[in-house]
């Protein structure tokens, strides 16, 4: 037996005490039900139909792009190899994952400039600087993650990074 050091404070394993570092509280939520807090059951069994819904906002610019995985539960883009970038670009994906359905869009961490009207429940499902993450299907984020993703292609391709087609 030993001791830990947690994010909340030091808990002796031998002794069964613990000091809770200061910004830690023990004392109940007084509004434990607020819908900041609630935490619903997710549904795992909609991953692959929400899988379905957003891999057809980067499968539309396939012609352009090298795949580089395309399977039931993972579909993942390039951009074509260049002179410039001889490896090529990474542009996206879609994947299933074990807890959330992940939609990476690599040129909104190019450019960051784009997220600025982003509206406040998009972001909300945002992981990182380019993830969004998903649990269930919502078809206002699906609309404004399209939109998102239609002018994250017209900026790569303004910037030279990918060809029109």
């Amino acid at each position: 037996m030993g001791s830990g050091v947690g994010s909340q404070g030091i808990y002796d394993l031998r002794l069964g005490n613990s000091t809770l570092s200061p910004e830690f509280s023990l004392t109940p939520d007084p509004n434990p039900q607020s819908p900041e807090k609630e935490v619903a059951m997710v549904n795992k069994d909609n991953f692959p139909a929400i899988f379905e819904r957003l891999k057809p906002l980067f499968a539309k610019y396939a012609a352009g792009l090298t795949i580089i995985a395309d399977t039931s539960d993972n579909y993942c883009v390039d951009a074509p190899k260049s002179e410039k970038h001889p490896k090529g670009i990474f542009v996206g994906a879609v994947k299933i994952n074990k807890n959330y359905v992940s939609y990476h869009l690599m040129p909104v961490y190019m450019f960051p400039d784009m997220l600025e009207n982003l509206s406040d429940r998009l972001k909300k499902r945002m992981q990182g600087k380019s993830c969004f993450n998903f649990t269930q299907l919502d078809e206002e984020l699906v609309t404004e993650l399209a939109q998102l993703t239609d002018k994250s292609f017209e900026r790569v391709r303004q910037e030279q990074l990918l060809q029109k087609t």
